[in-house]
């Protein structure tokens, strides 16, 4: 088996379940990525933009982007990474409870690479996450820092 490479993943979430969530679906299955969290639009894009507090943090490889966010919403976290070329490259996956064909419209029209409705099963959660992360790792090529 070959070594998996390891990315880091910047998941945008403001439920904490949702959050404990995404941490046990990644080590259910044993996902070696580094998850760093933010829990709203403001601080997602300091954190891509290595503002303030987020100084020192790691370029993500990976963004799972929440639509609905406390002060500044998901598709204006989209719409600003996809036009500062800083970011443009690093692929988002919408991952929210939204089943709106227009979040979904809006979302691909603002250049995010997948849109992913989030399974409230837990068993279902931890099935999607496992394979967003094999997507990712295993059969995408990712850009390179």
């Amino acid at each position: 088996m070959v070594d998996q490479k390891v990315i880091d993943v910047l998941l945008v979430e403001d439920d904490p379940g949702d959050v404990l969530m995404t941490r046990e679906a990644f080590e259910h299955n044993k996902v070696r990525n580094r998850l760093s969290v933010v829990a709203d639009g403001v601080s997602a894009l300091e954190f891509l933009r290595k503002e303030g507090e987020h100084a020192d943090a790691p370029t993500p490889d990976l963004v799972l982007l929440d639509l609905n966010l406390p002060r500044m919403d998901g598709r204006e976290v989209l719409e600003a990474m996809k036009s500062d070329a800083r970011m443009r490259s690093i692929p988002v996956v919408v991952l929210t409870t939204s089943e709106a064909e227009e979040d979904v419209v809006r979302s691909y029209s603002l250049h995010a690479n997948a849109y992913v409705t989030k399974p409230v099963d837990f068993d279902r959660f931890i099935d999607v996450v496992r394979q967003i992360d094999e997507f990712f790792v295993e059969v995408v090529r990712l850009p390179g820092r």
